[in-house]
C-alpha cells in the first residue's frame, strides 16, 4: 500500500507551522492548516484567557474548513501548541470530524516550558482504534532550529522519504 502523509497543524504563533514546514521538508506529504471559523485574539494575554475559558468549557470550535479525500491518507502528522497542558480545543473538533481507525497519527507539539502535557493521552482516547506514535515536543523559542531534531525524530520512527 502506498503510504500517504497528511501533516495537520494549528498555529497560532507559526511556530507550529514551521515544525510543519520541516515535516514536509522531511517526509513529504500535504499540508492542511486547522483554522476556526472565529479567529483568537492577537494580543496573547486575551488568547491565553480564551483558550482557558474555552477549555473549561470544553468548547468545539467550528473549523474553517475540511481535509478533502481525509480516508485516503494513512499516515496523519497533528501539531498544535500546548495550550493549558494539552491540546487546543480546535484539534478536538479536528480529532473528532474525522475517522482516524486503522491510521497512524504522528503528533508533535510547540511549547513555552510544557512539553507535551497531557496531549498524547488525550489524542490517544480520541483515536482508540488508531496507532499513536512517539511524539516530540520542541521549545517555541528553538524552533527555527530544530530541523535536526526533527529530522533525527522522524528517523528513528523510520517516516522518511
Amino acid at each position: 500500500m502506498d503510504t500517504k502523509i497528511l501533516i495537520a497543524y494549528f498555529s497560532w504563533t507559526g511556530n507550529t507551522r514551521t515544525v510543519a514546514g520541516q515535516i514536509q521538508k522531511t517526509v513529504g506529504g500535504n499540508l492542511f492548516e486547522i483554522k476556526t471559523v472565529k479567529p483568537y485574539p492577537a494580543n496573547y494575554n486575551e488568547c491565553v484567557n480564551y483558550a482557558k475559558k474555552e477549555q473549561q468549557n470544553n468548547a468545539r470550535p467550528a473549523l474553517e474548513e475540511t481535509v478533502k479525500d481525509f480516508d485516503s491518507y494513512n499516515i496523519i502528522f497533528t501539531g498544535y501548541p500546548n495550550w493549558w497542558g494539552t491540546i487546543p480545543m480546535p484539534l478536538f473538533t479536528f480529532f473528532e470530524s474525522y475517522d482516524f481507525s486503522g491510521k497512524t497519527v504522528v503528533p508533535f507539539c510547540t511549547h513555552g516550558g510544557g512539553r507535551l502535557g497531557r496531549s498524547v493521552s488525550d489524542i490517544k482516547k480520541l483515536c482508540p482504534n488508531t496507532a499513536v506514535l512517539e511524539a516530540i515536543a520542541i521549545d517555541g523559542s528553538s524552533v527555527r532550529r530544530a530541523q535536526k531534531e526533527v529530522d533525527e525524530w522522524l528517523h528513528k520512527l523510520k517516516i522518511e522519504k
